[in-house]
């Protein structure tokens, strides 16, 4: 393999990215990253290039050293002819740090970051392109490496995704006489919960908390009507939230929503008094412990199909070094990480859906229930995507506030758009 050119720092200097960084560490609150911070920070650098020590820094610290994504980590290290150092920090906790590193001159060689907060590292100056160290992306779906993107650059490898859909509980709709197969659009939809809260059941449970979380589970919906982000207030922005307004009106949905992370409100499904439940990937695992019958179906768009729902998960990416040798272990290393069977054994052990139309299909086929997920997850969209790249987390927070506006009724649906709307424009000018 021929060695990568040096890459090129980034225009920007790497102090301009700390500003937004406050606002921007909330994009990561995705189930599967855990709350825990792992002890002891890595220093990277100060190894000759060939050999010695190279430096990881990732977004597990829930795996230990026994845990299948560890031993690979390990086992790329040895092809590459190097050693692992190797960090797992908490999400919002790893992308200060991976900031600090990069000014102070010691970034880890190989990063693991959530997809959202690629943009802020790489508008930092603090990560290198793919183009600059020649990483093979062409395989990669492009609504998945576009969560990576940002001034017409791409700035890692997607390692898998996980998104949304609707959990139903097949007993609950048997009762009320819903066949799940009619539910193809939001009329549809409303129309079921209607025919489950009439047989004495309950309807939908998402997550509308006052966080990103809250964002994430109203996308597919914000999505769904047609709506840009861009635009929060168009008729079609306010139709989602009006829809969502109404549910809970009606009593399809409870009010816990409001307060609910995905977390509560799969506790909330998981009682087997709930329809339905907007949630993950990430809650497989959980759904065939819950004792009843369930089934997963695409979030649907207003008026029909699949609804974009937004992308979770990380990419790997390689940041900028003093020491520019380093370089072509460091693409040996991705590209050994990001590689067909390791791609599919590791989105395998994160509960993620491979970010290529190969992997996918052996995905499925060994797990036929995935089916839906791959299919939600080639809908799917980067929350960063559309060239917003930082400009997300500034229109993010007034949209949940807007969502938490007109839900606890303080604001009808159009007012709290329009407000969100002009917050937003004041915020990205």
């Amino acid at each position: 393999m021929k060695a990568a050119r040096s890459p090129k720092r980034s225009r920007r200097a790497l102090g301009g990215g700390l500003g937004g960084l406050t606002v921007l560490v909330t994009a990561g609150l995705l189930a599967g990253c855990s709350a825990t911070t792992a002890g002891g920070g890595a220093e990277a650098g100060g190894e000759p290039a060939g050999g010695g020590t190279y430096t990881v820094w990732d977004p597990y610290p829930q795996y230990d050293k026994t845990s299948d994504w560890v031993k690979l980590l390990d086992t790329c290290g040895t092809a590459a002819g190097v050693t692992i150092e190797r960090t797992g920090y908490d999400t919002s906790d790893l992308t200060g740090k991976a900031l600090l590193a990069a000014q102070q001159g010691n970034a880890p060689d190989v990063l693991v970051v959530d997809n959202p907060v690629v943009s802020t590292l790489a508008e930092a100056g603090v990560l290198t392109t793919t183009a600059e160290n020649r990483l093979d992306v062409s395989a990669i779906s492009p609504n998945l490496l576009a969560a990576g993107q940002s001034g017409g650059d791409t700035y890692g490898v997607p390692i898998g995704a996980n998104t949304l859909a609707l959990y139903y509980n097949k007993a609950v709709l048997d009762k009320a006489g819903v066949d799940v197969a009619s539910v193809k659009d939001w009329a549809s939809l409303t129309a079921a919960l209607e025919k489950v809260t009439a047989a004495g059941k309950k309807g939908i449970t998402f997550s509308a908390i006052g966080t990103e979380e809250g964002s994430f589970q109203f996308l597919p919906w914000f999505w769904g009507s047609g709506a840009q982000l861009t635009k929060l207030d168009s008729p079609q922005g306010v139709s989602a939230l009006t829809l969502w307004t109404d549910w809970l009106k009606k009593k399809y949905a409870p009010n816990s929503v409001i307060n609910n992370t995905q977390t509560t409100s799969w506790q909330e499904f998981a009682t087997g008094e709930y329809a339905f439940a907007e949630n993950g990937t990430w809650q497989l695992a959980n759904a065939k412990e819950t004792g009843f019958e369930y089934g997963i179906i695409p979030v649907p768009g207003e008026s029909g199909g699949t609804a974009a729902a937004p992308t979770g998960g990380e990419f790997v990416s390689i940041p900028v070094q003093r020491d520019t040798a380093r370089y072509a272990t460091s693409q040996k290393l991705v590209t050994c990480l990001t590689s067909t069977d390791n791609s599919f054994a590791t989105t395998t052990a994160l509960s993620y859906i491979a970010p290529t139309e190969q992997v996918q299909a052996r995905q499925v086929k060994e797990n036929p229930e995935l089916e839906v997920w791959v299919a939600a997850v080639r809908a799917a969209k980067g929350r960063t995507g559309d060239d917003l790249g930082t400009k997300y987390p500034k229109i993010s927070e007034p949209m949940w506030g807007a969502v938490q506006a007109a839900l606890s009724g303080a604001k009808s649906p159009q007012r709290a758009m329009t407000d969100a709307q002009g917050a937003a424009a004041s915020a990205i000018q």
